[in-house]
């Protein structure tokens, strides 16, 4: 892996393979964590946005089609930290998918009646994810967990903030913060002189000045919180979890061996104990993420009103099951984590995005020292994490069926 900087401040971030594909992703280091209540959902919108049209291509069909026609896929996604643009091609086109790239960074066109439009079209996906109750169970268990961090508040922002967008707002902000010196360029796949390649179609960028965010101290949880929403649902669905660290910090590598104990699969212990032994769900998992400055653990799961309680308390067992737990379970979980990370990297786009979130966070290199910090996880680490963090100061979201 090779990192560099192009002079108008991009970060490149080049690796060689023999695939016979190549996947460019452009990523800023910016995201909805830096937002307003005014600007609310911006940084999505404008995701949608770049899409929609430039000075060169008049619409998302036209770029959409110069990717396709050559069966390249394309996509998009935004998060607290960070919103990022990838195209994956066969590797004679990587010219195609730079320049669509770059064109749809340097040239949106922004026309009033495309955000018009993509203003309905977002309302009607916070539409969606509010009706779908495996969605909206993470946007009132953020909002619930986290009292001061900008992470409690959604992606998409909100309704009312949505329908303020105009022209003038929006590309204002696209221009103040979608800067070259706060980009990163992630080429992976079998190709030659990439980096003259990004050269050519994004060095004429300007650097602006970049809006960085203030990092948040979020208050420790002293008690346990509970939100319940009442739904017309066939299912109940529920959230226990809890505000953990971040990703620099050692006990995010602990934090995923006891992800992988407890959620992997069929043969994690969550699943085994609520699904294979009582049958109490269908949908049962553990979710573990550590970003720049917050990190949050959980277990979810969709199942009867009636048993919500019982899967809680068989969850906190599970935890307090992990005060002994043995040599061997840390050992599956290395070997889980160390096979799982080696087929989810061997796809291109993964890789790429992979080493990008790593720069975002500080430096992609230490992507490739992410094995190394989980093999030198101890039993005790486990055990001193479990009691540290997965306590009975939880937070506890619930969907209940009416």
């Amino acid at each position: 892996m090779e990192k560099c900087r192009l002079k108008n401040g991009i970060t490149l971030i080049l690796e060689k393979n023999h695939s016979r594909s190549v996947a460019v992703e452009v990523m800023f280091k910016f995201g909805s964590n830096f937002e307003s209540r005014k600007t609310a959902g911006i940084a999505h919108f404008l995701e949608h946005m770049l899409f929609e049209g430039t000075t060169n291509r008049k619409d998302s069909r036209e770029i959409a089609n110069e990717i396709e026609k050559y069966g390249g896929e394309f996509n998009a996604y935004t998060t607290g930290d960070r919103t990022a643009f990838f195209i994956k091609i066969i590797k004679k086109r990587l010219d195609t998918a730079l320049d669509i790239l770059s064109d749809m960074v340097a040239n949106p066109i922004f026309d009033e009646k495309i955000i018009e439009k993509e203003k309905q079209v977002i309302l009607k996906e916070i539409n969606m994810v509010t009706d779908d109750s495996r969605l909206h169970q993470w946007i009132l268990f953020q909002k619930t967990l986290f009292d001061r961090h900008p992470a409690k508040n959604p992606t998409y922002g909100t309704a009312s903030s949505v329908k303020s967008f105009d022209r003038k707002s929006v590309a204002g902000y696209y221009y103040s913060h979608y800067i070259p010196n706060n980009m990163i360029i992630s080429v992976i796949g079998n190709v030659k002189n990439a980096k003259a390649s990004i050269q050519k179609y994004f060095g004429s960028l300007k650097p602006r000045k970049r809006i960085r965010r203030a990092i948040v101290k979020e208050p420790l949880q002293k008690k346990a919180k509970k939100f319940v929403e009442k739904k017309k649902t066939l299912n109940s669905y529920m959230i226990l979890g809890y505000k953990t660290v971040h990703r620099l910090h050692s006990d995010s590598y602990v934090l995923d061996i006891i992800a992988a104990i407890l959620g992997r699969g069929q043969s994690g212990w969550i699943f085994d104990e609520i699904r294979n032994k009582r049958g109490l769900a269908y949908q049962v998992g553990v979710n573990d993420e550590n970003e720049m400055d917050y990190g949050t653990f959980a277990v979810y799961t969709g199942l009867d009103k009636k048993n919500i309680e019982k899967a809680k308390e068989i969850i906190l067992q599970q935890f307090r099951r992990l005060h002994k737990a043995s040599k061997k379970d840390l050992e599956e979980a290395k070997t889980f984590i160390e096979g799982n990370h080696a087929l989810e990297t061997e796809d291109n786009f993964t890789r790429a995005d992979n080493l990008a979130v790593w720069e975002t966070i500080k430096d992609a290199k230490l992507a490739d020292s992410y094995l190394k910090n989980i093999k030198k996880v101890t039993i005790d680490d486990v055990r001193r994490a479990a009691k540290k963090y997965l306590n009975d100061k939880y937070t506890l979201v619930v969907i209940e069926q009416e």
